[in-house]
């Protein structure tokens, strides 16, 4: 390493994160003065259906311009043709969109709108000014937006001709085998390209470069996921020049015709890697890797459709066709299946994926000892933090502390550091568990070949089990001396190493691991060594964790290409946690915008992989703590904290988390995974981060969108109803922000009004839901709509559902009936509730018992929320939990007298 001081913040800056645009400068007098939003947005791509479409314009001014003579005009030009324009007509209240924030008091909004027959391809700006006698002002000029684009997908037809792909990608490439396969997924075309590389030279691994060709002969936007360093994945944007600081996994390219073309490399196939990089004249291009003693193909899938999802969702699932079938050639399908058949016991998920845990890795550092981790348990007590996972981090190992390095450093032995954890492992994890019954699963780190540097060579384990020495490349990362020679247990003897690894760690009560450093295997500079060792590794690891863990294991630096594929995309084995994004850095402030957009971009590609992806700890108490937490409760993972000792926000907790009837702390996981529903919108784009969630049954469930500001501005945005994932078009809905509890009017997604304005400072956040609305006709008080908006309070209060369902009974009433994981205030809506008492239209039940009146209200942000505090009716009933984890609520209201 070099002497010169390192700034790990400013390479991260650098290296990581895009360079973003600073906020604009006032242009008119002095001050911004007015903002002006759209939808469809500025800035962005919008694919639509041709016809006649909606402008929806949101001026945002001074409290005191609000009267002023305000006008709006469109900008737009069709084809590349001549920019004509379009005057937008201000709209009156009741047709425009309701906002569900708090907006400040020294704003107006003011809407405007006008219909525009789109028939193809549009690109608009808007100008706007507040006096026909001033100059106009343009939103590219003062907001520093660039134009918005519409495409026009080309209406299906029931006999559609099949895709050439030398009319998808020009100046193709002849020396690629091109071959049609049949696509999974409706509404895609699929295609198998292999390149071919030769056998491996010795040691030494082959590499060859083809370049691919132009996708369309030019595209509009294309999106990537590289390697941003060997362990782990992050998303990458541009428009119509294609270019790749790093290697990529994934590219996908948007058509101005409306068409997604994906690539994906396939890796984990023949001992060969397979990625993108592009060509110096801009063209993606194919890099292979052959770690193989023979003579091969690099395998690239490609598929197209009318939207990113459904072209990736193809390439996925013919991926893992593609390794089920490399497997079962080399029998490795059978021996896996085998393993798990002797060995794997099913487990109840919801203690490890549900409950709430906590980590010391931030919150204790890495100079660990036993005294530092009773601490921290004890102060989570006393805050009646009930954590229900521990896990306990990096640097409790017995680790040679020769090196000055911790990345050269091996490891000794099975048990704990002496002179840290002088009583041994066993022994701290008899104490937590004695004291603090709650925490049900205590786990421990260790990385894949043992510690940073693997085994020491003087050590106990060297002298168990047979090593052997292998060659690392020099890091990226300059802090991070992660090359050189070092130890690990020979090929012969992993099976029998990781068996008795976690046999020593069962016997100690510890039940989970965090397996970490996984990537080292792929640092590896012997073909040989990479060929023999890398899948021993990956099969021992998955195998005994099984075994002895069931579910119980965070995988973690593990998004290299051979380990996605090989041990990630299989589906014979249960799901595992994997860490999905590269750390929190909890002092480094530009690192969390730039932590949830990479984890809500990488979850386009994990969501498919037989995974739960983790988007890792933080901390409660921090300038982004609500930005944290909001983005693991849309996630769909696991949620763990790395508190200092002392140092909780416990309404932060109470947001995230909720008792059950048994008094377990559990956490409200949507049952789809959240992801990006703007795959082309880039980090520099100043465009709000939309993570799409759903949680329930199809057409019943809800759908939910966290948003969140990752500029260096504030930001408004409409946001369409039918961009929630999994909303029905047929269906009436309202939608609950979670900063608020206002709720919107009733609308369809297909109404043009169904519009969300959602504005957020620097590091705001805020989460949506839509709720499907059930419908009765009453003649005493006419229409009646009701929606379970599970429990209020919570980010992601709809997950706490397990089950509902309305029902019109003969007496003239109607019967919510609906299941709970957790305690807490569940709230109902209904649109006649204003008309209603509850004192004569209401009769509430818990597991079969009418609750105490007083424990039903009407909620204060909105007269239509019905109240009802299932977790104060529980405790003064005194109720105890049956044979089920969950609570049975029934709500019963009257709509004929």
């Amino acid at each position: 390493m070099s002497d010169e001081p390192y700034d790990f913040e400013k390479e991260f800056q650098a290296v990581f994160i895009p360079k973003q645009k600073p906020p604009p400068q006032p242009t008119v007098s002095g001050e911004m003065g007015a903002t002006v939003s759209c939808y469809p947005p500025l800035g962005q791509v919008t694919q639509l259906k041709s016809g006649i479409i909606d402008f929806i314009v949101l001026l945002e001014v001074e409290e005191k311009d609000a009267n002023d003579p305000w006008e709006i005009v469109l900008w737009q030009s069709a084809d590349g043709k001549d920019w004509v324009e379009t005057d937008l007509s201000r709209m009156k209240d009741g047709s425009a969109p309701s906002s569900l924030q708090i907006a400040p008091a020294h704003k107006s909004r003011l809407y405007f709108s006008a219909s525009l027959a789109v028939a193809s391809a549009l690109n608009f700006t808007l100008k706007f000014r507040n006096n026909s006698d001033k100059s106009w002002r343009w939103a590219r000029d003062e907001q520093s937006i660039g134009d918005g684009t519409i495409i026009i997908n080309a209406e299906k037809t029931s006999a559609k001709a099949l895709t050439s792909f030398t009319d998808i990608v020009k100046n193709l490439n002849p020396d690629l085998t091109i071959a049609r396969a049949s696509s999974q997924c409706p509404g895609t075309e699929l295609w198998v390209i292999e390149a071919p590389v030769n056998a491996a030279n010795g040691e030494d691994s082959t590499r060859a470069d083809y370049r691919l060709g132009v996708p369309w002969g030019g595209y509009l936007r294309w999106f990537a996921l590289v390697r941003i360093w060997t362990p782990w994945l992050a998303p990458r944007h541009g428009k119509t020049e294609f270019g790749l600081d790093k290697d990529a996994i994934m590219v996908a390219f948007l058509s101005p015709q409306g068409k997604h073309l994906v690539l994906l490399g396939v890796s984990g196939v023949n001992d060969v890697i397979t990625v993108f990089r592009h060509s110096e004249s801009g063209e993606p291009s194919i890099h292979l890797r052959n770690d193989g003693e023979n003579s091969t193909s690099g395998i690239v899938l490609a598929a197209i459709g009318d939207n990113f999802e459904s072209a990736l969702a193809a390439v996925m699932y013919h991926s893992r066709n593609v390794v089920y079938a490399a497997k079962q050639v080399n029998n490795e399908l059978e021996v896996e299946l085998e393993a798990l058949r002797d060995g794997v016991k099913p487990e109840w998920m919801e203690n490890w994926y549900d409950g709430l845990g906590y980590c010391t890795w931030n919150a204790l550092g890495q100079d660990l000892t036993d005294e530092k981790v009773f601490k921290a348990v004890d102060t989570l007590a006393e805050n009646n933090i009930n954590v229900t996972s521990l896990i306990i981090d990096d640097n409790w190992q017995d680790i040679d502390y020769t090196h000055d390095s911790q990345f050269q450093r091996g490891w000794k032995s099975f048990e704990a550091d002496p002179k840290t954890f002088p009583n041994g492992l066993k022994n701290t994890v008899q104490r937590i568990r004695s004291k603090h019954p709650n925490i049900q699963h205590i786990a421990v780190w260790h990385a894949l070949l043992g510690y940073w540097g693997g085994i020491a060579p003087e050590g106990k384990l060297a002298t168990t089990y047979k090593t052997v020495v292998v060659d690392r490349e020099d890091a990226k990362r300059r802090n991070l001396p992660l090359g050189g020679p070092m130890t690990v247990i020979a090929k012969e003897d992993v099976d029998t190493f990781y068996d008795d690894f976690y046999k020593f760690l069962s016997d100690c009560g510890i039940d989970g691991v965090k397996t970490d450093a996984q990537f080292m295997i792929d640092t590896w500079e012997s073909a040989k060594h990479r060929r023999e060792l890398t899948n021993t590794y990956l099969d021992a690891w998955m195998i005994s964790s099984l075994r002895h863990f069931s579910i119980k294991a965070i995988s973690c630096m593990s998004q290299t290409p051979h380990i996605l594929f090989y041990s990630q995309l299989p589906r014979n084995r249960p799901a595992v946690l994997v860490r999905n994004s590269d750390d929190f850095f909890p002092a480094i402030p530009k690192s969390h915008p730039w932590h949830i957009w990479t984890n809500a971009h990488n979850s386009l590609l994990t969501q498919h992989l037989n995974i739960l992806p983790d988007w890792d700890m933080f901390q409660t108490v921090h300038e982004y703590s609500g930005f944290h937490a909001a983005a693991r409760c849309v996630s769909g993972g696991p949620i763990y904290i790395t508190d200092a000792p002392g140092h909780h926000n416990l309404d932060l907790i109470y947001q995230m988390t909720g008792p059950t009837p048994r008094g377990k702390t559990v956490i409200f996981r949507p049952s789809v995974l959240g992801r990006s529903i703007d795959q082309y919108a880039g980090y520099d784009d100043d465009a709000i981060l939309k993570v799409g969630c759903y949680h329930g049954r199809a057409v019943t469930g809800t759908p939910i969108i966290g948003v969140f500001n990752i500029s260096a501005r504030p930001l408004t945005e409409l946001i369409p109803l039918s961009r929630f994932s999994g909303v029905v078009p047929s269906l009436n809905y309202i939608v609950r922000a979670h900063s608020s509890g206002v709720v919107s009017p009733i609308v369809k997604p297909s109404s043009s009004s169904a519009l969300i304005p959602v504005s957020l400072e620097v590091r705001g956040y805020d989460i949506f839901s839509a709720f499907p609305l059930s419908q009765f006709d009453s003649e005493s008080i006419g229409r009646v709509y009701a929606g379970n908006l599970g429990l209020l309070g919570k980010m992601t209060g709809a997950a706490a559902i397990t089950s509902s369902e309305f029902e019109l009974l003969h007496n003239g009433r109607v019967l919510l009936d609906t299941r709970l994981k957790a305690l807490g205030i569940l709230g109902v809506y209904l649109s006649t509730l204003p008309q209603m008492t509850i004192e004569d239209d209401f009769l509430v039940t818990i597991q079969g018992q009418t609750i105490p009146p007083h424990t039903v209200s009407i909620n204060q942000a909105d007269k239509h929320v019905l109240e009802i505090d299932v977790e104060r009716a529980w405790n003064e009933m005194g109720l105890k939990a049956g044979w089920s984890n969950e609570v049975e609520v029934k709500a019963y209201f009257t709509i004929e007298h």
